[in-house]
């Protein structure tokens, strides 16, 4: 049967004649009344079959259901005080599209718990739970949220390489292909063909689209696959104007959950404020100081590990009440090739990270537009200047002073929503021990 109406609409149809389609999220056999939960992308309604008033075949149909057979209901909606929702279904049809076969390998209502890793052999039956459903649609709204503000900034939507044909980053593990006979990788970051796009005259440029680091971690913020939001633009004065549009971003997006996402904050327990601007900023080498005012100790011009970002975390909470904050000027030997340095102190660099409740959720800064200097800083590096060229050549003919941040929507969305492993912030993950399903 067609659908007319989505779950979520019958509160305005009682007395009207509908069809809803789902899949059976739940019987309830209980003599002379039986109840049908059906679930679509919506919600859930319920569908009342009184033995006494329902046809012989309705009956005999809702003794065969199973749990996750996919149905078509058609019958009026009336009132209810005790149904969800306040209304319920009285059927006059009721077809069963798809049936599901017995037992279940994972129960959506979860009535069984099932550890993540068999949760996610069976990820579609996984998702099929509200609270995963949730997760995602409060995701979609804070990409979405971000990206209405970029473009009310002007920013023009692009598509970068997945495919490069050099490494952008020295030391990062890149995952390796063939690539018609010649040595290719997949991306690390799309940074550099957003770079090169900004001097190609695309003064304003964002990209959104995965990349891959062949890490083999299976800590609960890492996976191999992730994705990002990814602005770059021309013309800054320094890395402060960066800053400034990474802030109102993140706070665009929080906004847009707050506002959207009621019913889905509300299924996963979470009540979200909206930080206040500006966020705070932290400096290097200041840094080194409050972390040993904490009693760690790192040696100056080397770079911060976890239990050091988790450090200065507590420290903004204490001092500003305040959940974000910024990393700026951290030490040059740390950073890749392409960030410029601070010009008058060259120990330091024009290099941001935002931290999230305690984790690193994007990083960016001023890039070098000058030749000379990213030529200088390739080797520096030890990296190999020729298998650059791809990328470094333009910068002999003109490119003005840029930047740009990659924010981890993952990352980004597990922190939001507390979430304790981000593979449960990812549709289908892939990670040291997983690439499949």
């Amino acid at each position: 049967m067609e659908r007319t109406h989505f779950t979520n609409e019958l509160k305005e149809c009682v007395g009207k004649e509908v069809t809803v389609n789902g899949w059976c999220h739940d019987v309830r056999l209980l003599g002379g009344i039986n109840f049908i939960i059906l679930r679509d992308f919506t919600g859930t309604v319920q569908v009342k079959v009184e033995r006494d008033k329902a046809s012989k075949e309705i009956l005999e149909l809702v003794n065969s259901l199973h749990q996750e057979d996919v149905i078509s209901v058609k019958g009026k909606v009336v009132e209810s005080k005790v149904a969800k929702g306040g209304v319920e279904i009285v059927p006059e049809k009721i077809e069963v599209i798809s049936r599901a076969e017995t037992p279940l390998p994972l129960d959506p209502r979860w009535v069984t718990p099932a550890n993540l890793d068999t949760r996610l052999n069976w990820r579609s039956l996984d998702l099929r739970r509200k609270e995963n459903l949730a997760i995602f649609k409060v995701q979609a709204k804070l990409q979405e949220g971000m990206e209405d503000y970029l473009k009310k900034k002007g920013f023009l939507r692009v598509w970068t390489p997945s495919i490069i044909g050099g490494i952008s980053e020295g030391g990062a593990e890149v995952f390796k292909i063939d690539f018609f006979g010649k040595e290719a990788y997949l991306r690390q970051d799309p940074q550099l063909h957003r770079q090169l796009l900004i001097a190609a005259g695309f003064e304003k440029i964002y990209d959104l689209g995965p990349s891959w680091r062949a890490e083999p971690s299976d800590q609960p913020t890492h996976l191999a696959e992730h994705r990002t939001i990814a602005p770059e633009f021309a013309f800054m004065k320094d890395e402060t104007d960066m800053i400034r549009l990474e802030q109102e971003m993140c706070v665009a997006g929080i906004k847009k959950v707050v506002r959207e996402c009621e019913e889905e904050l509300k299924i996963l327990g979470k009540e979200i404020k909206v930080p206040k601007l500006p966020f705070p900023e932290l400096r290097f080498p200041k840094i080194y100081e409050i972390l040993e005012e904490y009693g760690k100790k790192l040696p100056r011009g080397s770079d911060l590990d976890k239990e050091s970002e988790k450090i200065l975390a507590n420290f903004i909470k204490e001092k500003y009440k305040h959940e974000f904050f910024f990393i700026n000027r951290f030490p040059s030997a740390v950073k890749p090739f392409y960030v410029m340095k601070v010009d008058e102190d060259p120990e330091w660099a024009r290099s941001v990270d935002l931290i999230f409740k305690g984790l690193e959720i994007s990083s960016g800064g001023q890039r070098e537009h000058r030749y000379e200097k990213i030529v200088e800083q390739i080797k520096e590096k030890g990296l190999n200047l020729e298998s650059l060229k791809w990328f470094t050549e333009v910068f002999r003919y003109g490119v003005p002073p840029h930047g740009g941040f990659s924010i981890g929507i993952e990352r980004f969305t597990m922190k939001l929503l507390d979430i304790p492993n981000i593979k449960e912030v990812v549709l289908f993950p892939r990670y040291v021990t997983r690439a499949s399903p």
